[in-house]
């Protein structure tokens, strides 16, 4: 194998890889990326049996060849190099040399054959449709937060993904809280049934995806695979129920407050540096025209904020906890939002004005 690329293009690809890789390996191949190169294409691959990652770069290739090296150290290599074409080589005793074209910097690094690497699950064309990227960006965003971060709980430790005749649903909850978002898709989808996603393989899509054009998703072997521009990522599903969430859903609620955005969340922001730690809690004092924002610390101090609002309704205090409001809030660009409830020990809905396509729902705290 000998090829020669730019450094940077390398560089950015290899670190993506370097993210895949866990520092939990059991397998110590798992540590390596694969690079494989033919017809002036250089393929680059990494896994941690979980989640896979595959790119291609156009590089000038001298000879073909597959190889496998420890990702980490190529990493602090290519970082170490300075810009400009590099000329990376293997020899006969599977030493992978790596060094600048035109600066005598040497670099030598031991190599596994690439047949010993893990084979990368892949399925055919035909099991792929076709999604927005922005439309699929904005459901991570609008549902990774409420993930569950209790492992115990598996079932609450993804995003469930179903499909519900034209639509693509995601909701994440993590038992104190939901969030739920939907999207209309063009064309058919081939059937599936709801299967909750890994965050790992979301922050990565997330990072990658420009969030113009297309991308392909398939659901399949208990694996979810997405393609976009040269990139293509996998993830095992999470093998559990996920919760009836559709229970936890207000029919109905008797009251209705509208808010400017901005400035519940700026006032959200400012209350929470005075918060107990543990609870987070804040209390919400309603009333016509006004909501009254306060926290306190215990001996430390207090602080609280009106921010004018649209309520006629009756006077109420609601206590909840301030991150489970302030995440929605941060993933809106709505310049209003809903905020609606029935009483103050029963769930609050959060909502876009004028209405969309998702919403939040946040169990309250005891007031007190």
């Amino acid at each position: 194998m000998h090829f020669a690329c730019e450094r940077d293009v390398l560089l950015k690809e290899i670190a993506i890889a370097q993210e895949i890789i866990s520092s939990r390996n059991t397998l110590s191949i798992l540590s390596n990326v694969l690079l494989s190169c033919q017809n002036n294409l250089l393929m680059i691959k990494a896994t941690d049996l979980k989640v896979s990652f595959q790119t291609q770069i156009e590089v000038d290739i001298k000879t073909a060849g597959s190889i496998t090296v420890f990702c980490d150290k190529l990493l602090g290599i290519l970082r170490s190099l300075p810009e400009g074409e590099l000329e990376i080589k293997l020899d006969d005793n599977l030493m992978v040399s790596i060094r600048p074209v035109f600066q005598k910097i040497d670099f030598n690094l031991k190599s596994v054959p690439s047949d010993k690497y893990p084979e990368i699950k892949e399925i055919s064309d035909e099991a792929y449709f076709e999604f927005p990227q922005s439309d699929f960006l904005d459901m991570i965003s609008k549902t990774l937060f409420a993930v569950s971060s209790d492992e115990t709980r598996y079932f609450m430790n993804g995003v469930y993904l179903e499909k519900a005749d034209s639509e693509l649903i995601m909701v994440a909850t993590d038992g104190r809280r939901l969030s739920y978002v939907s999207k209309k898709v063009d064309g058919s989808i081939p059937e599936f049934n709801g299967v909750i996603i890994p965050p790992k393989i979301l922050h990565l899509i997330k990072k990658l995806a420009p969030g113009e054009g297309i991308l392909s998703l398939a659901v399949a072997d208990n694996n979810l695979f997405v393609r976009f521009n040269q990139h293509r990522v996998s993830s095992n599903l999470i093998d559990a129920q996920f919760p009836n969430y559709k229970r936890v859903i207000p029919e109905k609620q008797e009251h209705r407050l509208l808010i400017e955005r901005e400035s519940l969340q700026a006032a959200l922001r400012r209350v929470s540096l005075l918060v107990e730690e543990k609870s987070r809690r804040i209390q919400l004092g309603i009333g016509p025209s006004n909501l009254i924002v306060n926290s306190s610390e215990g001996e430390i101090g207090s602080a609280t904020e009106e921010v004018p609002c649209e309520y006629d309704g009756p006077e109420m205090t609601i206590a909840a906890n301030y991150m489970y409001l302030l995440e929605p809030l941060r993933e809106s660009t709505e310049e209003k939002i809903g905020v609606e409830f029935t009483e103050p020990d029963k769930a609050i809905t959060l909502r876009p004005v004028p209405e969309k396509d998702y919403f939040h729902i946040v169990m309250p705290m005891q007031v007190g």
